[in-house]
């Protein structure tokens, strides 16, 4: 197990150099824009001391793979800056304050966001997907099916709208306008997050459902249940014993997998209910051209997914005993 682990993260390594390689190029080589352009405006375009003085002190002087070099930290390798590899992502061209204290303070509001709104999916979804499997062709199995195809087809941020909309109208209701940490007030903390986190799971729970349900069903054909039923276990010892365990192998993978991208994609929840997190983040340093906010976040994502992704594959050997990584 600790030669595979190890495996695998010295094959993350090469994964994250490329994708930084390919944002930091694209952000520079793609858009017609460039930061400076945004800092000196319209009349200081023309005024090439000024340029090469923002370049300078913001660190974007010379060529493009040059700026890489230093950014990512092979060039510490060469006598260098050890840029990323001693946890350096850069300082903000616009506020000059350090990318990784900015990620380290918004960071954990984000991962609670999408942690809260991904477990409220699964402790929710999946047992109504294993009910709908074995009521099988019932109303309950239609019913639950229907939700889940509601859920799935509904976008939670349309929700969040109607519900401040109508909840101000109706209710003379609103959300907390300023964000509180858990750390300052616990229970505001809560009032904040709570509408969000159930948002953000509606969608994944409508895709939970119909994959629940779906593994189950064929789990439940599958030899050793009938054998299992035959040697006389009870009904329950067998669906949550043996056929369960199987069939989450699927709904873990897309557990794993999803994860990263909801928390990714808490921007406009953030947006919506005032949320300081690295969505909202990520959204003013893509209009301000922020280049070092970018490349950080899109790092941070980056080792999100590969982590998630190693840890989903550990939990196949705990699911299934048949799985060894010998």
């Amino acid at each position: 197990m600790q030669r595979y682990i190890f495996q695998r993260l010295i094959l993350a390594i090469p994964t994250l150099l490329a994708i930084t390689l390919i944002t930091f190029m694209g952000l520079r080589l793609l858009i017609p824009q460039d930061a400076i352009d945004l800092i000196v405006g319209e009349y200081g375009r023309n005024d090439p001391e000024m340029r090469a003085t923002l370049e300078r002190e913001l660190g974007l002087e010379g060529s493009v793979f040059d700026q890489y070099l230093r950014w990512s930290g092979i060039s510490w390798f060469f006598g260098g800056e050890a840029g990323i590899l001693q946890g350096d992502l850069g300082e903000s061209l616009r506020s000059g304050r350090p990318v990784i204290s900015d990620v380290a303070r918004r960071a954990p509001v984000s991962f609670e966001l999408g942690l809260w709104g991904q477990t409220m999916a699964v402790l929710v979804s999946v047992p109504m997907g294993v009910f709908a499997a074995l009521r099988q062709d019932k109303w309950p199995d239609y019913g639950l099916r229907s939700i889940g195809i509601l859920l799935a087809a509904l976008p939670g941020f349309w929700i969040a709208i109607l519900i401040i909309t109508f909840g101000s109208l109706w209710f003379n209701w609103a959300p907390p306008l300023e964000f509180t940490f858990i750390q300052d007030d616990p229970l505001t903390h809560l009032r904040v997050m709570v509408i969000p986190a159930i948002l953000l799971g509606l969608t994944p729970s409508g895709v939970f459902i119909r994959l629940a349900r779906t593994q189950m069903l064929e789990v439940l054909r599958q030899d050793y249940v009938r054998t299992a039923h035959a040697k006389g276990l009870s009904n329950r010892v067998v669906v949550y014993r043996h056929a369960l365990r199987n069939a989450l192998i699927p709904i873990v993978t897309v557990i794993g997998i999803s994860l990263p991208t909801v928390i990714s994609g808490t921007v406009i929840f953030e947006q919506i209910f005032t949320i300081p997190g690295m969505g909202r983040y990520l959204v003013e340093a893509i209009n301000n051209l922020d280049y070092p906010i970018i490349q950080g976040l899109v790092l941070v994502y980056a080792v999100v997914l590969l982590v998630s992704v190693i840890i989903v594959d550990i939990s196949y050997a705990y699911l299934d005993p048949r799985i060894k990584f010998s």
